[in-house]
C-alpha cells in the first residue's frame, strides 16, 4: 500500500514539474514575442488629432442682414455664409462712380482742347511756311527791282530813258524793298505764333497729366468702395463644418470680429508626441495603425509624414534654460506628424482634438 502511495506521489511530482516547465517555456515565448512586438510596434498615448481651422471674420463693419448656416452644418468652398447690410456701401460705390465720371468728363474736355490746339498748331505752321515762301518770292522780286534800278540809273545818266521812266523804276525798287521788309515781319510774327501755340499745348498737356492723376485717384476710391461692398457677403474658404458660430441676424459687428469657424475634416492629421528614446527607428513613410478612444473597436490607418525639428519644450512659451547649472535631465518628447490615409475615414468620424493612440509599424 505504501509503495502505491509513493508511486502516486512520484507521478504527481513529475506532472507538476512538467506543468511548471511548460509554464516557464510559455512565459519565455510570451516575453520574446512581447519584446519583438515592442521593437516593431512603437506606441504612444500622448497624441491627438489636429487640422485646419479657418476663422471667419468680417472685413467691414455693419449690421448682419442674413445668416445662411447653422452650427455644425457641412459647407462647401464658396458657399454663402452670411450677409451684411450693404446699403451704406452701395451709396459709397455710387458716390465714387459719380466722381470718376466727373473727372473723366474733365479729362475728355482737356483732350478735346489739346486736339483743337494741335489743329491750330498745324494751321500756324502752314502759315509760317507760307510766310517763308512769300519772303523768298519778295526777296527775288527785290533783287530784280534792284537790278532794274541800277540799269535805269545808267540809262538815265546817258539820257537814254526819260526821268519819268527812271522814277517808275525807282518806285518799283522801293516797293520791292518794303514788301521784303513786310514779308520778314510776317515770318517773325508767324514764328512767334507757333512758339506761343507750342507753349499753350504744353500747358494743356500738363493739365491732362494732372487730370489723369485725378481720374486714377477717383478710380482707386471706386475700387476700394466696390471691394468694401463685396466684403458684405462672406463665403466659405474651404469645405468643412461650421463651428463656434457666434453671430445672429441683426447683430452689429466690427471689422476683424470672429463670427464662426470652418473646420475642414478632409485635411486632418495626428500630432504624436513620442519620447526621444522611441525615435531611433521611426522614419517618414512608415505605416501607422491608429486607435481612437471614441471608437475602441475601430482601427484607422496612416503613415508618418515628418518629424519635428525640435522638442515640444524648445518651442514652448518658456523654453528650458540649461546654462544656469540647475539642469535636470528629463526625457523629452518630439512631435511626429502622421497623415491619415484618404480612405480610412470616409464618414468623417474623427474630430479635431480627439485623443488617439498611434502605433508606428517598424520593419
Amino acid at each position: 500500500m505504501e509503495e502505491v502511495k509513493q508511486n502516486n506521489n512520484g507521478k504527481r511530482k513529475k506532472i507538476a514539474l512538467a506543468i511548471f516547465a511548460i509554464f516557464i517555456v510559455l512565459c519565455l515565448i510570451t516575453v520574446i514575442f512581447y519584446l519583438r512586438y515592442k521593437a516593431t510596434h512603437i506606441t504612444t498615448d500622448d497624441a491627438y488629432i489636429d487640422g485646419r481651422i479657418h476663422s471667419i471674420a468680417s472685413k467691414v463693419a455693419g449690421t448682419v442682414k442674413a445668416v445662411y448656416v447653422r452650427e455644425n452644418q457641412p459647407v462647401k468652398k464658396g458657399d454663402l455664409l452670411l450677409e451684411i447690410d450693404s446699403v451704406d456701401y452701395e451709396v459709397k460705390v455710387k458716390e465714387a462712380s459719380s466722381g470718376v465720371s466727373a473727372e473723366k468728363s474733365k479729362l475728355s474736355e482737356i483732350e478735346t482742347r489739346i486736339e483743337v490746339s494741335r489743329n491750330q498748331m498745324s494751321e500756324l505752321i502752314a502759315a509760317l511756311e507760307a510766310s517763308k515762301a512769300n519772303l523768298e518770292l519778295q526777296e527775288a522780286n527785290f533783287r530784280q527791282a534792284e537790278r532794274d534800278k541800277e540799269r535805269a540809273e545808267k540809262l538815265f545818266k546817258s539820257d537814254t530813258i526819260s526821268r519819268d521812266r527812271y522814277e517808275k523804276m525807282l518806285t518799283a525798287y522801293e516797293i520791292a524793298f518794303a514788301q521784303v521788309k513786310a514779308a520778314k515781319e510776317q515770318v517773325v510774327k508767324s514764328g512767334k505764333s507757333v512758339e506761343t501755340q507750342k507753349a499753350v499745348i504744353k500747358q494743356i498737356e500738363s493739365l491732362r497729366e494732372a487730370q489723369r492723376s485725378a481720374v486714377t485717384e477717383k478710380l482707386s476710391k471706386l475700387n476700394a468702395a466696390e471691394l468694401s461692398f463685396s466684403y458684405t457677403k462672406i463665403y466659405a474658404p474651404s469645405d468643412g463644418y461650421i463651428t463656434k458660430k457666434s453671430v445672429e441676424v441683426g447683430n452689429q459687428i466690427q471689422a476683424g470680429q470672429p463670427l464662426m469657424a470652418v473646420v475642414s475634416l478632409d485635411d486632418i492629421w495626428i500630432n504624436a508626441n513620442y519620447k526621444e528614446t522611441q525615435l531611433e527607428k521611426i522614419r517618414p513613410g512608415q505605416k501607422v495603425k491608429i486607435k481612437v478612444d471614441s471608437y475602441p473597436g475601430k482601427v484607422f490607418k496612416g503613415k508618418v509624414e515628418s518629424i519635428m525639428a525640435g522638442t515640444g519644450a524648445v518651442f514652448s512659451l518658456f523654453p528650458p534654460e540649461n546654462a544656469t547649472g540647475n539642469y535636470v535631465k528629463v526625457v523629452q518628447r518630439i512631435p511626429v506628424k502622421i497623415l491619415l490615409d484618404k480612405d480610412t475615414d470616409p464618414g468623417h468620424f474623427l474630430r479635431i482634438g480627439m485623443s488617439v493612440v498611434p502605433t508606428v509599424l517598424v520593419e
